[in-house]
């Protein structure tokens, strides 16, 4: 028999694959053996790309932000590429809200979420921050995107119809939310970057005044 026309595993199959997993199931459902049925092979042939699990969720968390756009950085004013980048960010932590609590541990030695802390703090210092603010603001962004994959205001309202009225007499139509999870889920990342956005600019305006 001739040689297959290509590998039946690389890194990037291996990291489709758990990626897939985890949206469908979560991070618990992910391990070398599941992943390994999924794909077909034999778990130790894993190991020819990936030393272990932790990597393998590494590669994932990673592969998600490299689609985050930063190039706003070298383009835009910093008020516009806070805006942009911030906006790229939340829209591909939204798509695999099951990985945003891995990702929240921090970039460690991923290659691509370590360029997009270079390229956020490199564009915040040529605007005119101080390193230690830079630093805040980068962080202050982080923890605002993050947090807000992490779950669905709205949906949390799912089931409410019989609040009692006594209790909570002004949420009587919460229970209508998930009917417009994105546009109250949505609306409400957009007004809080918004104004996260506008309280910089104070902030900046007040650090470059002095």
């Amino acid at each position: 028999m001739g040689r297959p026309s290509r590998p039946m595993l690389s890194p990037g199959i291996i990291v489709a694959a758990a990626t897939e997993l985890i949206d469908a199931e979560g991070l618990e459902a992910l391990s070398t053996r599941r992943l390994a049925a999924e794909l077909g092979v034999s778990a130790p042939s894993l190991y020819n790309h990936f030393r272990n699990k932790d990597e393998i969720l590494d590669a994932v968390a990673d592969s998600i932000i490299a689609r985050v756009d930063v190039s706003s950085f070298q383009t835009h004013d910093w008020k516009s590429a806070l805006l942009l980048w911030g906006h790229s960010y939340h829209r591909e932590l939204r798509k695999h809200p099951r990985i945003v609590p891995y990702l929240a541990n921090g970039p460690g030695r991923r290659p691509a979420a370590l360029a997009m802390a270079d390229a956020v703090y490199g564009g915040l210092i040529r605007a005119g921050w101080p390193p230690a603010r830079a630093t805040h603001v980068g962080a202050l962004m982080r923890y605002f995107v993050v947090g807000s994959a992490v779950g669905s205001f709205a949906m949390g309202f799912a089931g409410d119809e019989t609040l009692d009225e006594t209790r909570y007499p002004h949420l009587g139509d919460a229970h209508l939310l998930p009917e417009h999870q994105e546009a109250v889920d949505e609306g409400a990342f957009a007004l809080g970057l918004d104004s996260l956005i506008a309280g910089l600019a104070i902030t900046f305006d007040t650090i470059t005044r002095r």
